[in-house]
């Protein structure tokens, strides 16, 4: 009898304790969804959701202010996304707020993000529909991630083509890098033109202290100084 009557006070606080948990559960659910709180309805319709889901959180100045009440499809190419928002929050968001996809965190859920518009223009009403943003999805990022990597492949692989060739003496630039012959040749080259350009000087020089070329020399150089003093 007293065996009887344990098991039937551990059933009764077991099932008072699931009760009342199960009670605190539906009202942090209900908490979170806006169940039991004043609210109101808007809609915004976007060419991709990316994955969004009902339920997903509404946030508003970096803060949950209501969920994804339900997704529609309108057309092939259009989804209409209806949201239940606190009421609290109406009067921060105008009329040309816009509602933009985005994510909870680097790889978090969907979330659907409302900046509040400008300040000089109405408070949205129940049932609107908002401007919607269609934000850059991960998708495309990644595409362009992956060309700009192949092109960075495509350019190194010339680079390294091209410096191989160098190393191997292949080319104008090999041999000017690597063939001592072809390199010395160009020494001479310079050696020559400015051996070349001393003479041309010093027969300059010559013709300068010439009797014949004296007086022509002499006026160039008036010329030249009038002009400096011209200026």
């Amino acid at each position: 009898m007293k065996n009887t009557t344990g098991n039937k006070v551990k059933v009764g606080i077991f099932v008072t304790v699931s009760l009342a948990l199960f009670t605190v559960a539906i009202y942090l659910i209900g908490q979170r969804q806006q169940l039991f709180s004043d609210a109101f309805h808007i809609s915004a319709v976007f060419k991709d959701i990316g994955g969004l889901q009902g339920g997903n959180n509404v946030r508003f100045s970096g803060i949950n202010v209501g969920i994804v009440e339900d997704i529609e499809q309108i057309t092939d190419s259009t989804v209409r996304i209806n949201m239940r928002i606190g009421k609290a929050t109406q009067k921060f968001i105008k009329k040309n707020a816009r509602a933009t996809i985005g994510s909870d965190g680097l790889m978090g859920n969907k979330i659907v993000v409302i900046s509040p518009g400008t300040a000089d223009n109405r408070v949205v009403a129940d049932n609107d529909q908002l401007n919607a943003f269609q934000a850059v999805s991960m998708d495309e990022i990644m595409a362009k991630i992956k060309v700009t990597a192949d092109n960075a492949a495509v350019i190194t692989g010339g680079l390294a083509s091209i410096v191989g060739n160098i190393s191997e003496g292949r080319g104008t630039i090999g041999k000017l890098f690597m063939d001592t012959v072809f390199a010395k040749n160009i020494d001479n080259s310079l050696i020559n033109i400015k051996q070349g350009t001393k003479g041309f000087k010093q027969n300059m020089d010559a013709a300068g202290n010439s009797f014949l070329l004296r007086g022509f020399f002499k006026k160039k150089n008036k010329e030249k100084e009038q002009k400096n003093k011209d200026k």
